[in-house]
């Protein structure tokens, strides 16, 4: 009786609402996985195994959670936890890199358990994780620019279609963006894929391996900024569009799901945003009751591109490094903006703010942890140091 009220409840404009969310997901951050894959050293053969779990796991739980709920519950990778891989992992082996995705997924399966997450998150400021957050993108920002002067016909074009498009087709403005590079890589015969084979990708198991210094210095940062930046949106994104869910059981069967799948390369599973707004909206089905449907079809696609994730892969390693910075960095503009506004709203914040961000942007490495654990702990004491004034003062009062 289930299936039938839920086949009856599918729609043509759910599928394509559903194919779009998958779309924009995978054009906005995929290449930011292909270089979070690259920093922890491994092979294309395995960074295709990662694409191909990824894909996997979000088709599985998107299209299970969508069902069981009959809410649009869209899963998706934690972006800004990825592009926290690419500028902490280097330097780690991928044995170490499976040992901190299935350290910060186990530490979000505990906060789903117990249901602290919300307790958890009111200890540290907003504007901190969101300075620690911003610290960690900037270098995106950066690069995006500066592939102008290694490629500036590449990235000039990329970066001129994607402000043309954020003006005339906002939805669309990386795909936009990513179309003109690739037109643009392929006249310019850059894109290298000689001698490459299409072939289906079969993920690998990698044995993790546990390090004190890969645990605090990225396995800490990496848990609240998949938390803060990834999971409260996609919560906060479900409840602002009318649709009550239990909290702790999303957290807890993405969590189990992302623990089974990390020695895979499953490095994160969440509770998405931006894409599950798309499936949220109007154009996925007048009657909000039904728009679950269009989750669940974006469950089926990105069971699709789990299956050629290899794919995936072999397209990003053919192509020049400019256009992986460029449209990376374009993806994560909105990002950028949005954290250092959120970091610097808050006066009686900011000193702590701009210390987490400088000392997280610096990209130092002290006693073995990297710049993310740090810029975190340094405003925390920033934060306690300024706070204490006000705090003895009210307790005299």
């Amino acid at each position: 009786m289930a299936s039938r009220s839920a086949l009856r409840d599918l729609s043509f404009s759910a599928v394509i609402a559903g194919f779009i969310a998958v779309l924009v997901g995978y054009t906005s951050s995929a290449a930011i996985v292909f270089q979070a894959a690259q920093a922890a050293g491994a092979s294309l053969a395995q960074i295709g195994g990662w694409l191909s779990t990824l894909g996997l796991a979000m088709g599985v739980t998107s299209l299970g959670l969508s069902l069981y709920y009959r809410t649009p519950i869209l899963t998706a990778w934690s972006t800004p936890g990825a592009a926290l891989l690419v500028t902490s992992l280097p330097g780690s082996t991928v044995n170490e890199a499976i040992g901190v995705f299935i350290f910060a997924s186990g530490l979000i399966l505990l906060c789903g358990v117990t249901g602290i997450f919300s307790r958890l998150m009111q200890h540290i400021p907003q504007g901190i994780s969101a300075a620690m957050l911003a610290g960690i993108l900037l270098r995106f920002g950066l690069d995006a620019f500066v592939s102008l002067q290694s490629h500036f016909s590449l990235a000039a074009a990329m970066c001129l279609a994607f402000f043309i498009a954020r003006r005339l087709l906002p939805r669309y403005a990386i795909l936009v963006a990513l179309c003109a590079g690739l037109a643009c890589a392929a006249l310019q015969g850059d894109i290298a894929l000689a001698g490459k084979h299409l072939t289906l990708a079969v993920p690998q198991f990698v044995m993790p391996h546990f390090t004190w210094s890969s645990l605090m210095g990225v396995g800490i940062p990496f848990f609240i900024v998949t938390m803060a930046s990834q999971n409260a949106p996609g919560v906060a994104t479900l409840k602002a569009a009318g649709y009550v869910v239990p909290t702790s059981p999303l957290m807890t069967w993405t969590a189990l799901v992302a623990l089974i799948l990390a020695p895979f390369g499953g490095f994160s599973v969440c509770i998405a945003a931006i894409t599950a707004a798309i499936c949220m909206s109007p154009e996925a089905h007048p009657d909000p009751a039904r728009r679950y449907m269009a989750a669940a079809a974006a469950g089926v696609f990105y069971l699709l591109a789990g299956v050629f994730g290899g794919s995936i892969g072999l397209l990003f390693s053919a192509l020049p490094a400019a256009f992986i910075h460029t449209i990376a960095g374009l993806a994560l503009l909105s990002t950028i903006a949005g954290s250092l506004h959120r970091a610097l709203a808050a006066e009686i914040h900011r000193d702590a703010a701009i210390v987490t961000f400088l000392i997280t942007a610096s990209g130092i490495t002290l006693l073995g942890v990297g710049s993310a654990f740090w810029g975190l702990i340094g405003g925390i004491m920033v934060w306690g140091i300024l706070a204490l004034p006000r705090r003895l003062r009210a307790a005299k009062g």
